[in-house]
């Protein structure tokens, strides 16, 4: 009986086999040719992608839509959070805010790769600092926190603050190239140029792709292995050396790394803070979250913190923690990273503890007819330049590297050394497109030509006519002819308002607002190049393939 048992067995395991046709990854389905072989083109195909882990401090967030937009009163009548119906997709966000020590080690960084002792980084290393002077008050003692909230060790897991917008956008940058950078040197594809002294500089992930050799300062030793191919030696031919590069480079359709991390948009953050899985019953909604949390009030219900605060926001009038021996929420500044508990996404301080920059130039409207999917105002559409010998242009070596300088007298690289220089697209290279017609997109169908009365002037004219969003213009550098050093020009001119196309969004509460702006739907702004001691970040980066690799269950909330 065994036996008749294991021959079916056998018999039926040999019958689905033969009937189920395995794909072969190796060769085209449609011509025959074979996939990375060097004997037939050495074509790449890279079939071993069965989904992305969360980077490193961040959770998935899956994707959906959602109704943007206010769910309490409209107390400032400002009409600027009108709900809308946004799809948003998948992505990954971080669980918590950018810490002091987080962004302390980027501080680092610069300051070892770009040295201020060099004439050619002197303001580099000034552009990425924070600015601890936001914590001064003129009738208030708080320079205590002007001298170590950056740097102690007590605030070392407190968000840090004092960044602005651009220093946001920047340490994105710098992310990306630093994980990179520790996932090419874990895979053994590249030595550990961190035990160099002389390269430990140069590391793009653009230029990595692009234009390798001239990476590392053309050390092309540092390169140890490519992606494995089938090795093809002709008879006789040298056998390579053991330290030799073996393989092919790595391109962008191997999968190996990281995708860009970046500010989140307005519509990722609300629908990250919103979390409306737990209000989810099969495919209703049950009712609009106010807060990042399901519930009507701010104070804990359970039995073990009942009455505790479930964020760090003020309470009112001269009351930042609640009386002393019971404080209400733990802290009267910003608190250490996870001290309250996490949203149905398991993100924490989505409400409280500081506010955060946004991706989003600001608009008091979000037009949703124009596009309802992943929303995103302030797109500025690049090209990489191509020198005359068809390479691409590298900031620093091709180009002297290009400073600006802030409204407020800050220095700023526009882009730093080593990186591939990027200019915005010209007017032929959007020529026939039906998706977009221009570089700068901020001010689109709200404050450009076709948006205004003035519709059927043209540019120059348009140009001439007082703007719509006419915040203060880009100041300018004079030399005093007496001292003869240079001085900060400000445009004096009265001003209407401060939106302009360099007016960022921020969101959520923070420790010194009071409960009205812990809703996520509620949202503010500031000029990109400001900084307080209230708004922080968090980065995001983009999730690939399916919105979910997760098997779908019906679930009920209320179960």
């Amino acid at each position: 009986m065994k036996n008749l048992i294991n021959i079916t067995l056998v018999v039926f395991t040999t019958i689905i086999l033969t009937g189920c046709k395995k794909t072969d990854f190796s060769k085209s389905r449609l011509t025959g040719l074979s996939f990375n072989d060097p004997k037939n083109g050495n074509y790449i195909r890279n079939s071993s992608f069965d989904g992305q882990k969360p980077p490193l401090g961040m959770v998935a967030i899956e994707g959906g839509s959602f109704t943007m937009g206010q769910v309490q009163d409209d107390v400032m009548f400002d009409w600027n959070t009108t709900p809308k119906k946004i799809h948003v997709r998948s992505f990954f966000m971080d669980e918590t805010e950018v810490t002091n020590s987080e962004y302390f080690l980027y501080v680092q960084y610069i300051k070892d790769v770009f040295p201020p002792s060099e004439e050619q980084y002197k303001h580099i290393y000034n552009s990425v600092l924070p600015d601890t002077l936001v914590w001064r008050k003129s009738l208030g003692n708080t320079d205590i926190l002007t001298e170590n909230y950056f740097r102690h060790p007590a605030y070392a897991d407190y968000p840090v603050v004092g960044v602005t917008w651009t220093q946001a956008n920047e340490y994105c940058k710098w992310r990306t190239n630093a994980v990179n950078l520790k996932k090419l040197i874990d895979k053994g594809h590249i030595k550990n140029i961190f035990e160099s002294d002389t390269t430990r500089n140069f590391f793009d992930t653009e230029r990595f792709l692009s234009d390798s050799d001239r990476l590392f300062e053309g050390d092309s030793t540092i390169y140890k292995r490519g992606v494995k191919t089938r090795n093809v030696r002709k008879r006789g031919a040298p056998r390579p050396a053991r330290d030799a590069f073996q393989g092919r480079k790595i391109t962008q359709a191997d999968g190996v790394l990281q995708q860009k991390f970046r500010l989140p948009t307005e519509a990722e953050w609300e629908f990250a803070a919103k979390a409306i899985v737990e209000n989810r019953e099969y495919n209703n909604i049950r009712g609009r979250k106010k807060y990042a949390w399901d519930g009507k009030y701010t104070r804990e219900k359970n039995k073990r913190h009942k009455g505790n605060q479930l964020a760090n926001f003020k309470q009112g009038q001269g009351d930042y923690s609640g009386l002393p021996g019971w404080s209400s929420d733990g802290s009267d500044i910003p608190f250490r990273i996870k001290a309250y508990p996490p949203n149905a996404f398991g993100l924490y301080d989505m409400s409280g503890n500081v506010a955060e920059w946004v991706a989003d130039v600001y608009r008091p409207i979000i037009d949703n007819e124009a596009n309802d999917f992943n929303y995103y105002r302030g797109n500025l559409f690049t090209k990489k330049q191509i020198n005359k010998e068809g390479k691409v242009v590298i900031v620093g070596s091709d180009v002297a590297v290009q400073y600006d300088t802030l409204p407020n007298g800050s220095i700023i690289p526009k882009q730093l050394p080593g990186s591939i220089k990027y200019i915005p697209i010209t007017k032929s290279d959007a020529a026939f497109r039906t998706n977009f017609s221009q570089a700068e997109n901020a001010d689109i169908g709200d404050g450009d030509l076709n948006s205004t009365r003035f519709y059927e002037d043209d540019e120059d004219r348009f140009a001439t006519r007082p703007s719509m969003y006419n915040s203060p213009k880009k100041p300018r550098i004079e030399r005093d002819s007496i001292n003869g050093r240079d001085k900060l020009i400000n445009d004096a001119k009265k001003r209407r308002t401060l939106i302009s196309n360099r007016t960022r969004v921020y969101k959520g509460g923070s420790w010194a607002d009071r409960e009205y702006w812990l809703d996520p739907a509620q949202r503010r702004y500031l000029p990109e190049y400001m900084a307080t001691n209230y708004i922080g970040f968090r980065c995001v980066t983009d999730q690939l393939g399916p919105m979910t690799y997760k098997k779908r269950t019906a679930r009920n909330a209320r179960r």
